[in-house]
């Protein structure tokens, strides 16, 4: 960064001293600061005034880097670089180590054009692979090679076509959505006061409509209502005027430009007349029209920044700093370290209140975690040594001792945010087609409006222009553009909240339409780790005393099946001393003076003599426990169902959807989940390829295949299958295959995206249906002159309002 901001000095890219420093001009680099400008740089203990965010950017790197000097020392302004090529801003750009992919935060995206022309011209610079723009939440996916364009490259592309972009930063976006929200409410608010004001004089005139009121009494009802319709078109007009002259700059109309052509018609239309004492003014339904069509841009907005508050609650949900600690663990000895400094082996004290840092082991202390960010679980959980903690989790109860596995980087909740990040970037089939639809709607309706006012002129020249305005307003394809984008934020805020990671653009379609469903058994179907099943006593002492010795037993293994032992009975009350571990046997110490063993059956028996008794059935593991010269128990653990999976294959084969159980263990183990589940084909003993060949198979018989994996060796599987879902708690190979990641250890909300899978489409039909009848019944009725441009503006207006109001739905329940 030094060497950059060296370059920079070199090059004399700032202002001169002195007397050059007093200019008018930016600080920086001596051209013309636009009125209003606020951007400012703190330049030796002085505000200084800069003519671009490039400017102050550069100016604020220059002075942070150690060189302020520089701007004392210099002695004259560079000369700009004609293609912006040499922009500092630009240059940092390139020095934010993006490589190879990122998003990019893009302002004033509307509609199906806007998109279509983003998609396009980004893919035309050399190098750029893929292109993703998602309109609800105002960023664009890139990826690209490294080798032939550069993050500045795409930047300026997008300015070069009239959008404002720069790298995505959470903070950034968050504050810039904010201003947004502020600007369009004082915008909003002109509006509706001027509309209000504004319906005051024009009523009286339409009541006015037998002569009783005098012209010269209507000519200052008319002058009053242009004075307040001015600021509503000056200012609260401005996005759709900007919006179509950018549009119309790049030569294609997005929505924007039958909007501002509406506007601007009928308000010159209305001054005509007004000047002339000829004809009729439209005030009144201008001031409405502006309103109720900022008021739906609200709403509009609401949505948008709604489908980005998941994403940045993760965010916010990894704590910057941890305590580390130094030397024994027992002292308490800790220092501050940035979390991003946590390496593997680390020991880190984590304080009631706090989030984990980074994912870990508890070695020490026994606590409740709150996993609702990770999950969307509400309820905590308990645990203790030997745990495994993923970061994020935040601590409810005592403070704890993690041994730290992942760095930072690598932690869950950091591979969570990759993954909500790569989440509606791209767009399914059904958006894909109204986005065109409403790109050529635009071009079609510009069209129509010319033939309407000809038409009108050869019969009826007085109503030409009422009938043309009303045409340009009341079919603005907002409804359109804004049907299906909604419809999808909502869905996936909905699903994320309830513990679903919607990845992939087409996974909520293509699971409504999926006709089978395959699960993975171990670590899918069945919890995938090993469960006390029952506690057999053998000796004098009942299953209680034994499981309490056990778990005591069990207090430093961190084997599956000394967890379930201690997770059956975590609070044992009872301690084990001299506790020495005989690797692949088991385990042996003294409790009140007692030596006991547990393990196998062979390292218990030299303690205990004889043979032990009550073989264990088959299908499960077992841990003996005993004393000197006798036996006392056996414990009996397997891999057990989850609890909420035959409610989830109940609730899909009442879908009508086929559920099948595909599994690499054995036949008979799988045969038995099946039965267990109701599953009616279950397939065992399938190597990786061998279950991608199946799913293959059933494809090419017309099936639509969802399937359901946990594991690394699931991987080829999930991605060869139409529409996938991996488990949370499974290997991260395979959820970086999936479509969708079930955040949590239970199945239950992969059934919740089932059924939101199919409502979501449901909305976006409805909205798609409402949005063409209502062009289809409005649009002649404006051209025919039935429509007023006042109505037109309502219903417009109450169109686009409708299907975002609609979309939202999604999020309750």
């Amino acid at each position: 960064m030094s060497a950059v901001l060296a370059d920079f000095a070199a090059a004399g890219t700032g202002a001169a001293t002195g007397t050059a420093a007093a200019a008018a001009g930016c600080f920086h680099c001596g051209s013309p600061v636009p009125a209003g400008s606020r951007w400012q740089a703190d330049i030796d203990g002085a505000a200084r005034s800069m003519c671009c965010p490039g400017c102050a950017a550069a100016a604020e790197a220059i002075v942070l880097g150690g060189f302020g000097g520089y701007y004392r020392a210099r002695t004259e302004y560079a000369a700009p670089a004609a293609d912006g090529a040499d922009d500092p801003e630009l240059v940092l750009i390139d020095q934010q180590g993006l490589n190879g992919e990122a998003s990019f935060s893009i302002e004033g995206v509307r509609c199906g054009a806007c998109v279509w022309l983003v998609e396009r011209r980004l893919g035309a610079l050399p190098g750029v692979s893929e292109v993703a723009l998602n309109v609800a939440t105002g960023r664009v996916f890139v990826r690209w090679d490294p080798a032939l364009c550069r993050p500045s490259d795409i930047v300026r592309a997008l300015r070069a076509i009239g959008y404002a972009a720069a790298p995505y930063d959470a903070q950034r976006h968050a504050a810039r959505l904010e201003q947004e929200r502020r600007t369009l409410f004082r915008q909003l608010f002109v509006a509706g006061l001027a509309m209000m004001q504004v319906m005051m004089y024009a009523v009286p005139v339409y009541l006015a409509d037998d002569g009783t009121m005098d012209a010269a009494m209507a000519a200052l009802m008319g002058w009053a209502s242009f004075a307040l319709t001015l600021p509503a078109v000056a200012y609260s007009a401005l996005p759709f005027f900007r919006g179509a002259w950018r549009d119309l700059k790049r030569g294609v109309p997005g929505m924007d430009v039958p909007v501002a052509l509406g506007i601007a018609a009928a308000f010159a239309g209305s001054c005509a007349a007004l000047v002339s004492g000829k004809g009729d003014v439209y005030f009144d339904s201008i001031t409405m029209f502006v309103f109720l069509l900022l008021g739906s841009r609200y709403l509009e907005l609401g949505a948008r920044r709604r489908a980005t508050q998941a994403l940045e609650a993760l965010r916010g949900g990894a704590p910057a700093s941890a305590l580390r600690l130094r030397g024994d663990p027992a002292r308490r000895d800790t220092e501050l370290v940035p979390a991003a400094a946590l390496a593997a082996g680390d020991l880190v004290l984590v304080p009631p209140g706090r989030a984990v840092p980074a994912d870990g082991t508890i070695v020490e202390g026994c606590t409740d975690l709150d996993f609702s960010l990770l999950t969307g679980e509400s309820l905590p959980r308990r645990m203790g040594p030997g745990a495994l903690l993923p970061g994020g989790a935040v601590n409810g109860g005592q403070a704890i001792v993690l041994r730290v596995v992942a760095a930072a980087r690598d932690s869950t909740l950091a591979m969570l945010v990759r993954l909500v990040e790569r989440a509606g970037q791209g767009k399914p089939a059904i958006s894909l087609w109204a986005d065109r639809a409403a790109a050529w709607f635009v071009a079609g309706l510009l069209l129509l409006t010319v033939l309407v006012y000809l038409l009108w002129n050869v019969f009826d020249p007085a109503r030409a222009w009422p009938a043309a305005i009303a045409v340009l307003v009341v079919s603005c394809p907002c409804a359109l553009s804004l049907a299906t984008p909604t419809a999808l934020a909502a869905a996936t805020d909905r699903l994320l909240r309830r513990g679903v990671l919607a990845i992939a653009p087409h996974t909520l379609e293509t699971f409504e339409r999926a006709t089978h469903v395959v699960f993975d058994k171990t670590g899918t179907l069945t919890l995938g780790r090993p469960v006390l099943r029952q506690v057999l006593p053998i000796g004098p002492l009942d299953s209680d005393m034994c499981l309490r010795i056990g778990a005591a037993m069990q207090a430093e293994n961190v084997h599956p099946i000394g967890l379930a032992i201690r997770a059956a009975m975590p609070a044992h009350g009872l301690l084990a001393r001299e506790l020495r571990s005989t690797f692949g046997r088991g385990f042996e110490g003294r409790i009140d003076g007692v030596l006991y063993r547990i393990g196998t059956a062979d390292f218990v028996q030299e303690l205990a003599g004889g043979m032990a008794r009550a073989a264990a059935p088959s299908g499960t593991s077992t841990a003996w426990l005993g004393c000197e010269g006798q036996w006392l128990a056996r414990f009996d653990l397997s891999d057990a169902v989850r609890e909420e999976a035959p409610e989830v294959v109940r609730r899909f084969q009442e879908a009508g959807k086929t559920v099948i159980l595909l599994s690499g263990d054995g036949q008979e183990a799988s045969a038995a989940v099946a039965r267990e589940l109701g599953i009616d084909s279950a397939f065992g003993a399938c190597l990786p390829d061998e279950k991608l060949a199946f799913v293959r198979a059933l494809q090419e018989q017309g099936a639509v295949v969802a399937m359901v994996g946990d594991g690394s060796n699931d991987a080829a599987v999930l991605r060869g299958a139409d529409v996938s879902f991996a488990m949370g708690c499974g290997a991260e190979l395979a959820q970086v295959h999936a479509d969708g990641v079930l955040l949590g250890e239970s199945l239950l909300p992969l059934a919740e995206a089932a059924e939101t899978a199919h409502r979501t489409l449901s909305v976006i039909r409805q909205n798609l249906l409402w949005a063409s009848l209502y062009n289809l019944a409005a649009i002649p009725a404006a051209a025919t002159g039935l429509l007023n441009p006042w109505l037109a503006g309502i219903g417009m207006a109450g169109s686009s309002a409708l299907v975002v109001l609609n979309a939202l739905r999604l999020r309750r329940g």
